[in-house]
């Protein structure tokens, strides 16, 4: 990129880059879902976006200056403990998103595990389902994740393995994670057992309630039978809820709540041995912009309590009827069943035998301007689609019923993705290791995802769906991390 040398006018600038939007999809309407989040209610975007710019320039860093900034984070801390029943002394801060939230409940464990006297390289134990995330968070923090398979059935992780593995750990796990929901099926981890068994050797249990922090409180007071899983629970010790997510704010803003203050301060960062000011920081970040937060506190009182009621009201009348509708699909099923909003949808039956293929029916659906996303196939658990369903898929639930009828059919009997077995005996025998970055790009052309134009995923992806299923893990890792490096190279 170039810049220009007098400067442009700024219409003009904003106008390009409304422009670059134009292959994006699009973030309301309810026809992706998934990464985004639409309240379907008229105005509430535009006030959350008002607030991102008000405060843009206000820096998070520092509340004694800008003491607007611990106004506006303990007003939406105190909603969240009232909300997720934070007991006397409970407390919270806010983060950029739910990974940074994730990887700061590590932090705080290990703090007060290493506090306790912990020794060696501490654990985190949590189940196969658990996010991303934590695994991100146990690189960084030089720690083991150790991940824990679950019923394939229900999805939910079983108990008993729980506590054999900690049994085996010993002293040296630090924190127990479990899901409320988990993303890639949708249902809550048996949460008061978990936590029982944690507490009793005296390790904390976290909630990742990053997508359904905001909802399960919603929709038990809409009559839904929905577990034990919030701050009450003995045990939990930490629990992670978005507010970019069914909090319907602009990106991004997530809560991190706490059981007490003391346990809290392990994710703190304090520094003052320079000449400069002195550097506490509550989150990763130092620098922030309160414009977030801001735009996160506006959006929930926008809304208020009963407008975020009816918004999950609508958002689970849609998910009833799209599971409904599944359910009388020949060739697929619902996998969970689901606790919140989220719905996995994998073949029921097998290729051949008149289940549906589900990265075939993505590829069908897209090209009915629906983004349904494809999740590989994680030993015994299969592969599926997600839906992150919104309220403001209520309004389009029957044009996406018909559609997903329609593109079910056409995928009936249809050959399911698959890898050529040459490709995959080459891949199978490759040390990730020992791939240069030119390698990388060539095995991601023979995949078809970097050719004469900007690297990207074909307009039917359900083949590089099948082939990052069937690659050995440590390979896929490589191969992606090398197909996003060539997605971000620099324009000179």
């Amino acid at each position: 990129m170039t810049l220009p040398r007098d400067g442009r006018p700024a219409d003009a600038v904003l106008a390009d880059l409304e422009a670059m939007r134009t292959e994006d999809a699009p973030v309301h309407g309810g026809r992706v879902l998934a990464y985004v989040y639409d309240a379907g209610v008229p105005g509430l975007p535009e006030a959350g976006r008002a607030a991102l710019a008000s405060f843009g320039e206000v820096n998070a860093l520092d509340p004694t200056v800008f003491p607007s900034v611990g106004r506006i984070e303990n007003g939406l801390v105190g909603w969240a403990l009232d909300l997720l029943n934070g007991p006397a002394g409970a407390c919270g801060l806010v983060t950029s998103g739910g990974t940074e939230s994730c990887v700061l409940a590590v932090l705080a464990a290990r703090e007060s595990w290493r506090r306790a006297g912990g020794a060696g390289q501490p654990v985190v134990l949590m189940p196969v389902t658990g996010h991303a995330a934590f695994a991100k968070a146990a690189h960084l923090l030089d720690m083991r994740l150790r991940t824990l398979p679950v019923d394939p059935v229900s999805m939910r992780v079983r108990v008993a393995d729980v506590s054999a593995a900690l049994a085996e750990e010993g002293a040296v796990v630090a924190l127990v994670v479990v899901s409320a929901p988990s993303y890639a099926h949708g249902v809550v981890d048996p949460v008061g057992e978990v936590a029982s068994l944690a507490a009793a050797r005296g390790v904390p249990c976290h909630v990742d309630a990053c997508i359904g922090g905001l909802v399960l409180p919603y929709l038990r007071r809409l009559g839904r039978d929905v577990p034990a899983f919030d701050l009450s629970v003995p045990g939990v010790r930490s629990l992670s809820a978005d507010l970019h997510k069914y909090g319907y704010s602009p990106k991004g803003a997530s809560l991190l709540l706490f059981s007490d203050a003391h346990y809290r301060e392990g994710a703190f960062f304090a520094y003052s041995a320079w000449p400069g000011y002195p550097v506490v920081n509550t989150t990763l970040q130092s620098t922030k912009s309160a414009g977030p937060m801001a735009a996160a506190w506006t959006v929930a009182h926008v809304l208020g309590d009963d407008g975020m009621l009816a918004a999950n009201r609508r958002a689970i009348d849609a998910t009833d009827r799209i599971v409904a509708a599944v359910k009388a699909l020949p060739g697929l099923r619902v996998v969970g069943p689901p606790d919140s909003t989220l719905v996995a949808i994998a073949a029921d039956g097998d290729e051949g035998a008149g289940g549906v293929d589900p990265f075939v029916l993505a590829d069908r659906m897209r090209a009915r301007h629906w983004f349904i996303q494809p999740q590989p196939a994680c030993g015994d658990l299969p592969r599926t689609v997600h839906l992150t369903v919104q309220p403001a898929s209520l309004a389009t639930v029957n044009e996406f019923i018909a559609d997903m009828a329609e593109a079910a059919a056409a995928c009936a009997g249809q050959p399911w993705a698959k890898v050529d077995p040459g490709l995959m005996a080459a891949l199978a025998d490759l040390d990730p290791a020992t791939l240069d970055a030119e390698t990388v790009a060539g095995l991601l052309a023979l995949a078809g995802l970097v050719g004469d134009g900007p690297p990207g995923l074909p307009a039917e992806s359900a083949s590089v769906q099948a082939l990052i299923e069937a690659t050995p893990p440590d390979v896929r890792d490589r191969l992606l991390v090398g197909f996003f490096s060539l997605l971000f190279t620099a324009d000179r």
